[in-house]
């Protein structure tokens, strides 16, 4: 054996045998080690073209407004933003919820005060934080679910503000 690796081998075990002959024409051969043809409707992206009428969204279009609504109920903080960004502040929707979430808050804040005060009490305070938490929550749902709960004062307030009638 030579220690040549360039030059080929001879002899008649270094011929490569004779391919077979295919035995009916017409039929598909596998071709290994090619890709095979793409299908109908192949694109680049390897999915389907879209259908006939299709309008791709808007890039950064941005939350939904039953999104937006849900999420001004967070904190203060996505209210005061969603009142102060647009799109979102050109909305009627979007905007009560800010609106009635902003006086929920005050409300909150005024009865966490007035709580303070001595003759009030632990019990009536703690009902209180039950009966906010409850509103809280629906107010939540409602709104990630497309619907309203206005809340007695603030919800009339909130509804002129934003122009969004109830």
């Amino acid at each position: 054996m030579s220690d040549d690796f360039t030059t080929p081998p001879s002899g008649p075990e270094s011929t490569p045998p004779a391919a077979a002959e295919p035995e009916t024409w017409g039929t598909p051969q596998p071709n290994y080690g090619q890709t095979p043809p793409p299908p109908p409707g192949y694109t680049q992206t390897g999915y389907p073209p879209p259908p006939p009428g299709y309008v791709a969204p808007a890039a950064g279009a941005g939350l939904s407004d039953t999104a937006a609504s849900a999420l001004a109920y967070v904190t203060f903080i996505p209210a005061v933003i969603f009142l102060v960004l647009a799109p979102y502040n050109e909305k009627p929707v979007i905007k009560f919820h800010a609106i009635q979430e902003l006086g929920l808050t005050l409300v909150a804040i005024l009865l966490r005060v007035i709580w303070v005060v001595p003759f009030l009490g632990w019990v009536i305070g703690g009902v209180l934080d039950l009966a906010l938490l409850a509103v809280w929550v629906i107010c939540i749902v409602k709104a990630s679910q497309g619907g309203v709960f206005k809340l007695p004062f603030i919800g009339e307030f909130a509804a002129q503000q934003s122009g969004y009638p109830i």
